[in-house]
Order: C-alpha cells, then sequence, then structure tokens
C-alpha cells in the first residue's frame, strides 16, 4: 500500500520562526539564535498533533561574503503516526539595498513511524470501512528513514521581508516492512510530498506615536491539491511588548501575546479557537515560542543590522 500525506505541520508564531518552512532565512541579521517552539493542536481531542522544534543558526563572514548556517529538529505526533527530522540548513546572503537577499538549502533525514501496537482492531470490527483482519492496518510499531532536501529564497531588510520555499524536494519514499498474523509480509510506503510557503511581512512605525510598531503579516502554503492561508496582525510597543489577531481562512481565529524578558531573550504566545465544527469537540490549540540572541563572536556595534522582527 503506498500513500501519499502531507506531513508538513502548521505553525501560528511564523513570522518569529521562519526557519521551520524556509531554510533560507537561517542566519538572518548579525546574532546567534537558539530557539524553540512547542504546539499543542486541538486540545480536547484524542491523540491530536503534538509538535516540538527547535533551532540553533548564525550567520558568519568567509571574505567578503555573507552566509548563514544551523540546524533544526523537528518532533511531530499526529494519531499514531509520528515524525522525527533533523536538518543542516546553509544560506548564501547578497547585500541588495538595505536588506540582503538569501538562497538557503536544508538537507536532513526524517524518521517516519506508526504506532501499530496501539491499533485497537476489534473497536473496527463494526466498521463497514475495516475488518479486524485488516492487513493493511499495522499491528507492530514500525518506521522508516528516508534523505530530505528543502530550498527557498528570502529577502529581509528593516522595514519588511519575503520568501518562498518549498519542502521535501526529494520526495522521499519511507519503507516500512512489517510481518502480519498472517506471516504475509506487508509493505507499506508513505511519501512526503513537498508544499510550497509564501510568506511576507511589514513594520510599519507610527509617526506620531513612534513607540508603536504594526506589524501586519501573512502565510501562504499549498501541496497544490489544497492550500492555506493566514493572516495576521500584530502591535508591538517600546519594541518589546507585542500582542496581536490571526484569522487562519475556514479554519481558526487566534490571539498573540509576547515580550522580550531581558536583551536578547522573547517569548511568545499563542492560543487559536476554531472556527469550524470542531469547536464542539475541541478546546483549541496552544503554543509556545521562546528565543535567545547573542553575539560571542565580535564586539557589538551600534550600526548593527538587525531582524526585522527584532528592531
Amino acid at each position: 500500500m503506498r500513500v501519499l500525506a502531507q506531513f508538513d505541520p502548521q505553525i501560528s508564531q511564523y513570522m518569529y520562526f521562519p526557519t521551520a518552512y524556509n531554510p533560507a532565512a537561517v542566519g538572518e541579521g548579525d546574532m546567534m539564535k537558539v530557539a524553540g517552539l512547542h504546539r499543542m493542536q486541538m486540545i480536547g481531542i484524542k491523540n491530536a498533533p503534538m509538535t516540538t522544534y527547535f533551532y540553533f543558526g548564525s550567520p558568519f563572514v568567509i571574505g567578503k561574503t555573507r552566509h548563514g548556517a544551523g540546524v533544526r529538529f523537528m518532533n511531530d505526533q499526529f494519531g499514531l503516526f509520528y515524525t522525527q527530522s533533523l536538518y543542516g540548513q546553509y544560506a548564501y546572503r547578497q547585500k541588495i539595498g538595505k536588506g540582503y537577499l538569501s538562497a538557503g538549502v536544508e538537507l536532513g533525514i526524517s524518521n517516519v513511524g506508526f504506532h501499530g501496537d496501539s491499533v485497537n482492531l476489534d473497536q473496527l470490527s463494526n466498521s463497514e470501512y475495516h475488518i479486524s483482519s485488516d492487513v493493511a492496518i499495522p499491528t507492530s510499531d514500525m518506521s522508516g528513514i528516508g534523505f530530505d532536501m528543502s530550498v527557498g529564497v528570502y529577502y529581509s531588510c528593516p522595514t519588511w521581508y519575503v520568501g518562498a520555499s518549498y519542502s521535501h524536494v526529494t520526495r522521499p519514499y519511507i519503507e516500512w516492512k512489517s510481518q502480519q498474523a498472517t506471516q504475509t509480509e506487508n509493505v507499506v510506503g508513505v511519501t512526503l510530498v513537498g508544499t510550497m510557503y509564501v510568506h511576507g511581512g511589514y513594520n510599519w512605525r507610527l509617526k506620531h506615536h513612534k513607540e508603536f510598531v504594526l506589524q501586519p503579516s501573512l502565510m501562504f502554503q499549498t501541496d497544490f491539491r489544497s492550500w492555506d492561508l493566514t493572516l495576521a496582525w500584530l502591535t508591538e510597543f517600546k519594541d518589546k511588548y507585542r500582542w496581536g489577531l490571526s484569522y487562519r481562512i475556514g479554519s481558526n481565529v487566534g490571539v498573540y501575546l509576547g515580550m522580550d524578558i531581558i536583551s536578547g531573550l522573547a517569548i511568545g504566545y499563542a492560543y487559536e479557537l476554531p472556527t469550524s465544527k470542531l469547536l464542539l469537540e475541541s478546546f483549541g490549540s496552544h503554543e509556545l515560542y521562546l528565543a535567545y540572541q547573542f553575539n560571542i563572536l565580535r564586539p557589538k556595534r551600534n550600526n548593527r543590522y538587525k531582524s526585522v522582527r527584532y528592531l
């Protein structure tokens, strides 16, 4: 049996974690960055999706050229499926105008599995779609590893940013093999289908109230079978406190809260509530973001270029 599926999870705070979906954003600005994100989706539903990201990246200079490099780890669980991925990211950065245009690539491995030992076939015996002896349903814990690759481009300057990327360029086919109760070998294949991301945002500092910065942004993604569009509007106060709203078309509405705890250390929280019939079953989704930026290689400079999201 061969299954074509999109495994890329959604995140709410995409504007703060662009390296989760675009490798060209690695090394943005001039600071090293360590960041983590944990998302609990559709609280109240059994085996609801849960995703954790970890990222470390840094810019660096070779001669007169600028580059960025980093690593990204993801652990995603949804239902009885799970995905664990580890990637190395690299981006070449070229100064254009007031910002930098980057082209990036990430290479790594994805371990995709299924907790077949948690399947209760007795519950399916009365279903018109399944039978208790269905050999296509694994009854043991299975997993497989495949090589993966993503590419992207990204432009960022002090007032706006825009990027585009495509995941799973290699379309890795991850094969599982197991012995069912019939002792007949059953081969299950999972193909990771690519997703295209287009994202962008703007920083608009109010002329007469310069302590306020308005930050509209959007995220569009598609696997060319379906699509998803998220619109967000954040407000930043005194370059420290952030709040805002989001709307994922046909799916949910959300709120954002965030702040810089100390210099370089930022925390963010997002809560989303379904606008569909899922509202009858779920209490919504929670997402926590934590990041720390630091510089241990070069002395601080007053005129350094910073991320558009950390002015």
